[in-house]
This record gives C-alpha cells, sequence and structure tokens, in this order.
C-alpha cells in the first residue's frame, strides 16, 4: 500500500513538475544574484546570463533573452573591433 502512494508521488510527470520548479528556483536566484551584482562588487556580466541560461533550459521567453543578449554581445564587439581598426 505505501509504495503504491511513493510509485504515485514518483510518477513521470511529477518528476518533470518537480525538476522545472527546482530549476526555476535556482535559476531566479542566480539571476537575482547577478542583478545585485551591478551595484555591488562582482561579476553581474557573468552572472545575469548564467541565470538565464539555466532558465533557458525550461522556458522559451529565458531563451529569447539570451539570444538578443548574446547578438548585442557580439555586435558590441565587432562595433570594438572595427574601430580599433579605423585608430
Amino acid at each position: 500500500m505505501a509504495t503504491t502512494g511513493v510509485m504515485k508521488i514518483l510518477d513521470f510527470k511529477n518528476i518533470k513538475t518537480i525538476k522545472r520548479i527546482i530549476i526555476t528556483i535556482i535559476g531566479f536566484t542566480v539571476l537575482i544574484i547577478g542583478i545585485a551584482l551591478i551595484v555591488l562588487p562582482g561579476p553581474a556580466f557573468i552572472v545575469i546570463p548564467l541565470g538565464l541560461a539555466i532558465l533557458a533550459s525550461e522556458f522559451l521567453w529565458a531563451r529569447r533573452l539570451l539570444e538578443k543578449i548574446k547578438n548585442t554581445m557580439r555586435r558590441q564587439k565587432e562595433e570594438d573591433n572595427h574601430g580599433r581598426e579605423a585608430e
């Protein structure tokens, strides 16, 4: 009887939901720490994308935002490289 209850709790759908909740908590925690590091001493530019990458494993909006950040960073790097060539 107790085994049936455990098996019901460990049902695939429940495990998937629990995994999603854990990833959400960890991702938002890392993201909030990254946002705090904008005003505190620390590598916010590393921690914020890390939090988004964790969230992107479960959420499409985070994946899209992470792609926008990556594209912005690439464009900025290209502009910096072109600026140095002009000097």
